[in-house]
């Protein structure tokens, strides 16, 4: 027979769920920009096993023997709902860890409709997606393993193929001391994305802050003192990866696709079902920050994206509207577009910083310049060697799972 709680445990428990999400909003509190930018910096130099920080998330310790199931898991479609598409479909390391389109493709039968982001660097960030809901790496590898436009898989499904491979068997009972779980799939995925990282041996930019007065040109450097001051894009774009992770709308320009594919607003209207939107039905477009916190005034703010790499992964912003650098300068120059929805009371706040900048041709030209000093000489993952995906087993009658034998094509004579 169940027990009534007494009002002191009612209140409690209401206490605590303030508590927590006391400690979670915050997250999604959004700023007028950083009061006090933090200067430009250098990323930090690679170690020689590839390992950066290896107690950046303190209960998920990055590992070797980790970092190789994780890398072989980020290209094995058994993580996706038909096994067709595995996190690398849309992280592509031909295209640095990210893919070219405007918007994402997504899982067969959907199409997304939000731009693809590169998972460059992504040690260095505690918000993830552009509406900055998953707070660690491996909240983010699961939530996009369940995301229907994604990978679209079940965690028991998941886990039950990955029970299913000797390889991963072995290899998840000496890194975790149990068999295939979901959770620790999700461990083992964002250990291998935190060795994904910009070389500052790579960058011009870096290669200046740490030394070499050779490695920019004078346009370069012209462009960056643009960025610090006239120009102010340091006000959210600081710090190391440039950028302070907050959220902004600067009344962006829709993207046509909205209007033209309706598996886009298929998309649109399940997600906005999913995050508890009550006219779900009505919503045509991404609707930003406003889907996690239901406040009117995060209507249409995003995160800010970090600036590394920006020559290696176009097209810009949370839906791709833009192509070129040249395209997105322009876009700020003039003070960022009117709010969307022509200005409706639901289109949200443009934020304030966005004004006309005044910049010259030449000054946009500099501040060009600049951005893609950010970026590495050669494209980071062009020469990537894929791993080997191991084979399916086979359960035996007396409950022993055997690898199957290779399979060999043999030439006919």
């Amino acid at each position: 027979m169940m027990q009534r709680k007494s009002n002191k445990e009612i209140g409690l428990a209401l206490l605590a769920i303030g508590f927590m999400l006391a400690t979670v909003m915050p997250a999604f509190a959004g700023s007028q920009g950083s009061a006090t930018p933090r200067p430009l910096a250098p990323v930090p130099p690679i170690p020689a096993n590839g390992i950066l920080l290896p107690n950046a998330q303190k209960d998920n310790v990055t590992t070797p023997a980790k970092v190789e199931l994780g890398a072989m898991l980020m290209f094995d479609g058994r993580l996706s709902g038909d096994g067709s598409t595995p996190c690398a479909a849309c992280h592509r390391p031909e295209y640095a860890w990210s893919q070219p389109d405007d918007l994402s493709f997504g899982y067969p039968g959907t199409l997304h409709f939000r731009a693809g982001q590169t998972v460059l660097n992504n040690i260095h960030l505690n918000k993830y997606f552009w509406d900055g809901r998953s707070l660690s790496l491996e909240a983010q590898v699961g939530a996009a393993g369940f995301g229907q436009e994604s990978n679209n898989v079940s965690a028991q499904m998941a886990e039950a193929r990955m029970r299913q491979v000797p390889v991963y068997v072995k290899m998840m009972q000496e890194i975790f001391g149990e068999p295939p779980t979901w959770d620790n799939a999700a461990r083992a995925v964002a250990a291998f994305e935190r060795t994904l990282n910009t070389d500052p041996k790579d960058v011009p930019f870096d290669r200046y802050m740490n030394g070499d007065r050779t490695a920019m040109t004078e346009q370069q450097i012209k462009g960056m003192k643009l960025f610090e001051g006239k120009a102010g894009c340091i006000q959210c774009h600081d710090g190391m990866l440039m950028t302070n992770q907050d959220f902004h709308n600067l009344g962006l320009p829709r993207n046509e696709a909205f209007d033209e594919d309706p598996l886009r607003q298929i998309s649109i209207r399940y997600r906005s079902k999913a995050f508890g939107i009550l006219n779900y039905d009505e919503v045509d477009e991404d609707k930003g920050l406003y889907f996690s916190t239901h406040r009117p005034d995060d209507i249409h703010k995003w995160r800010t994206a970090q600036l590394r790499e920006l020559k290696w992964t176009p097209p810009y912003m949370h839906n791709g509207v833009f192509f070129d650098l040249e395209e997105v300068v322009d876009f700020y120059n003039v003070g960022g577009g009117p709010n969307l929805d022509g200005g409706a009371a639901l289109a949200g706040k443009k934020d304030p910083l966005m004004k006309p900048l005044n910049l010259t041709d030449d000054e946009k030209a500099a501040l060009v310049a600049f951005l893609m000093a950010l970026s590495s000489d050669e494209m980071p993952g062009k020469n990537y060697k894929i791993p080997r995906i191991p084979p399916d087993g086979i359960m035996t009658a007396t409950g022993a799972l055997v690898a199957l034998p290779e399979k060999v094509t043999s030439k006919k004579k």
